[in-house]
């Protein structure tokens, strides 16, 4: 009786019969899942998740150049990480075969990320959205009330910027992020890798410069405005809308919005991805497979307010989230977005320089 007892729970429980643990080891940006999926996922398959966040490319890319990370599923953005990564060789192929939720995926959303990953062989988009202007409504109401805020005008034109510099300006900690927006403000291409756009793109953040409160991570930004203490921000759709539902709940009367520019967003993809030297492959292909479920994508996009790519969750995402057109964009908005490309090294390389000098403000 003991004996068949105990070979009852080594089938039952391998992990703990054997001594190995079943772990799946993320690396994800900062407020970007909703943890009761984690447990979840834990719960249903006994699989252990250790969860690390960041908060820029810049920081991921680091982490992952040096190899041997110990990560087995890592979230790039599509521009730039993402495809250089995969051009390093440093992702693994996906097998389909074990993730049958890939079928749950928006073929025309995959499709755009297909031009950089054909046949979508080492990603599946985890989340989208675009990079525009996150703005306490309240306060400029008071400060300008005839200020148009459908532009990037609103934060690139210095006397704009002046204006609205007493209740904080602040500006994501990312080149990658910002500098195409800027490009597009300029009229020009913002996949422009010339080092005359890159001039411009520079003479025209340091024309705005003494009015920048803070230069910081996104996740810094989304705590900035939820408390109020941002005015005007340059950063991701999803950290706004995020801070909009945080100042609505404190109810201290801080009213923010976002603005998708007119001149055309900056969109971007977010992928799930395996890296080539990950030490627990099949674990990783679960997780994805749990985390494209539409129940389990409804979910995250209703905690995090970012779409997500499986068009059977939307049932499940409160309308209010759904129905917002700062979180999922209509046609006439996608058609004006674009999607930033990967600069040449050299060019990454004076981006890099000419950053630094907007950071130091000379």
């Amino acid at each position: 009786m003991i004996l068949r007892l105990i070979a009852f729970l080594v089938l039952l429980l391998p992990g703990i019969a054997t001594g190995q643990e079943r772990v799946v080891n993320v690396y994800n940006w900062s407020d970007y899942i909703d943890p009761y999926a984690v447990q979840r996922f834990t719960r249903e398959t006994g699989i252990r998740v250790r969860y690390d966040v960041y908060d820029s490319l810049e920081t991921l890319e680091g982490k992952l150049s040096a190899g041997r990370s110990g990560y087995d599923i890592i979230v790039p953005t599509s521009e730039p990480s993402f495809a250089r990564l995969l051009r390093a060789g440093a992702l693994a192929p996906l097998d389909r075969a074990r993730i049958p939720n890939w079928r749950h995926l928006d073929p025309t959303l995959m499709a755009r990320v297909a031009e950089i990953d054909p046949s979508n062989r080492h990603g599946a988009i985890y989340l989208w959205g675009t990079v525009g202007l996150g703005l306490r409504l309240d306060r400029i109401r008071a400060i300008a009330p005839d200020l148009a805020l459908d532009s990037l005008d609103t934060l690139f034109k210095p006397e704009n910027a002046a204006r609205l510099a007493r209740c904080g300006i602040m500006v994501m900690d990312s080149a990658t992020d910002v500098l195409p927006s800027v490009l597009r403000w300029a009229g020009r291409d913002p996949n422009a890798h010339g080092l005359d756009d890159l001039r411009a793109a520079e003479q025209a953040l340091m024309g705005i410069r003494r009015h920048v409160r803070a230069i910081i991570p996104s996740s810094a930004i989304l705590d900035a405005l939820a408390n109020g203490e941002a005015c005007v921000a340059l950063t991701y759709s999803g950290d706004v809308i995020q801070a909009q539902a945080r100042a609505k709940e404190a109810g201290r009367g801080v009213e923010i919005g976002y603005v998708a520019p007119r001149q055309g967003a900056q969109l971007w993809f977010d992928m799930l991805a395996i890296p080539a030297d990950a030490p627990n492959k099949e674990a990783a292909h679960d997780f994805i497979n749990f985390l494209l479920r539409p129940d389990v994508m409804a979910g995250i996009t209703n905690h995090v307010r970012y779409p997500n790519a499986v068009p059977g969750s939307l049932s499940a995402v409160d309308v209010a989230v759904r129905e917002d057109r700062n979180v999922y964009p209509d046609e006439a908005m996608l058609a004006s977005s674009f999607i930033a490309s990967t600069p040449p090294r050299d060019i990454e390389r004076a981006r890099s320089r000419s950053w630094s000098r907007f950071k130091a403000g000379r």
